[in-house]
Formats: structure tokens, sequence, C-alpha cells
């Protein structure tokens, strides 16, 4: 199995990349046996420093298992992985070695959002409600400039999942809002007709104030699933463009 000689520069996340999208992308499979640090750094021409650097994210990221003075096996990341695994994929700027990621992770978001839309209509007290029917003022206030449109929707929707009182779901959220693919920063020409969308925007608020759960639930799934109607192109895991 061949890999690229590392750049000079950030020779750990070079092999740390490698590795990764080939432990992702199916060229080594479960139980596996990686070749030794020495091997390795032989193979990527780094020392074995930078190679010990990328095990140890491997293995933070549950992709690896590494024995002290014994082999490194490949772990089911299918598993074993986490949603660390999704947010550094979307962030490697590389072709994703899982085609269909894009589009799964809009869908999560999606999901997340719908849900944390119906448990902050239920449980968001007075002050969570003002705050959110606020964040939909600046956030209409901002047409038709796109770029503070996503700004301003991002807030509107921390808001909510604020309000929904689910700390897993925050922490999804600070997750996914950390990627390239995050709920503000889908790329615009992808998210025009759901930025645009003041009217669901301010219905969902409205629902949310008046305790309407299984509405805001209603009115946010169709929101965010302008999104995940997109299809991905195989060869690159990039966004299509929505069916008409």
């Amino acid at each position: 199995m061949s890999f690229e000689p590392a750049p000079r520069q950030s020779v750990s996340d070079h092999v740390f990349g490698q590795l990764r999208d080939a432990i992702v992308g199916g060229r080594y499979a479960a139980d596996d046996v990686l070749p030794s640090e020495r091997d390795l750094a032989t193979t990527f021409a780094v020392n074995r420093h930078a190679v010990r650097e990328a095990l140890r994210r491997l293995q933070q990221l549950g992709l690896v298992k590494v024995s002290q003075g014994g082999a490194t096996r490949i772990l089911d990341w299918r598993a074993t992985a986490g949603l660390d695994l999704a947010m550094v994929l979307t962030m490697a700027g590389d072709v994703l070695p899982i085609a269909t990621l894009a589009r799964d992770v809009l869908e999560m978001r999606a999901c997340i959002g719908a849900d944390a839309a119906r448990l902050c209509a239920r449980r968001a007290d007075g002050a969570a409600r003002a705050a959110i029917a606020r964040a939909v003022d600046e956030y209409a206030a901002a047409v038709p400039d796109l770029a503070r449109m996503r700004i301003a929707d991002l807030a509107f929707w921390r808001r909510v999942i604020e309000g929904s009182s689910n700390i897993t779901y925050l922490l999804a959220f600070n997750s996914l809002t950390a990627g390239t693919l995050a709920v503000g920063d889908v790329p615009a020409q992808h998210r025009t007709a759901e930025l645009l969308d003041v009217a669901a925007h301010r219905k969902l608020s409205d629902l949310i104030a008046a305790g309407d759960a299984a509405g805001a639930e209603r009115v946010a799934r169709a929101l965010l699933a302008t999104e995940t109607t997109a299809e991905t192109t195989p060869a690159t895991g990039e966004i299509g463009a929505p069916h008409s």
C-alpha cells in the first residue's frame, strides 16, 4: 500500500490525514495491523515522533488501538468512533472518504433541530421565548444580505436549542457549528431557500411562544429538510443541487 511522502509543514497532520482516510475509506479492515512506527516513518519520510502523534490522534477518534510496545490494530470505526470523527472528516478539506457524509450530517442537523424545537416549545421559559423572538427579528433585519443572514440564522438556532434544555443537543450543535457542514456554514448557494424563508422562521418562533410542540417540530423539520433533499456526489461528497 503506497502513501505520499509528507510535506515539510505539519508532517504529523499529513500522516494522520492519510491514515485516517485509508482506515475510514476501507483500505484497512477491522483487526488489521498497521505497519510499525519505524516502517511508517520510513514510508512517510518523517521521524517517529510525527508517526506517534498521528497514531495518538487516530486512537482518540476510535480508529485504532495502540498497544504499548506492540501492534497497532485497526478498529471497526462504525462501532468505536463518535461524532468527532464526522467533524474531523468535514473539516479535512479533501475528498471525503464517506461519499454520503455531507448528506448524513445535514440529516442529523434536521433531526436535532426539529426535536429541539419540539422540546423548546414544551420547556422554554418566558426569557428563552423572548430571546428566540428577538433572534428572529435580528435575522429578518439582515435580509437580503446572505452573509449576515447566515450568522443571524445560526444565532436563532442556538437560542432554540438552548431553550430545549437538552445538553447533548447543545453539545452536538457546538460540534456541528465547528465543522464546514455546520448549520450556519452550509455553502450559501445550497442554503438560499432555507435562509430566505423568513416566514417559516417567524412561524417557528410563534409556535414555540405558544407552546405548540407538534407544530414547532413540524415547521422546523420542513425548514431544515430543505438541504436533506440535496444529492451527494459520490466521488467528492459535495452537496449537489436540490431536486426541482
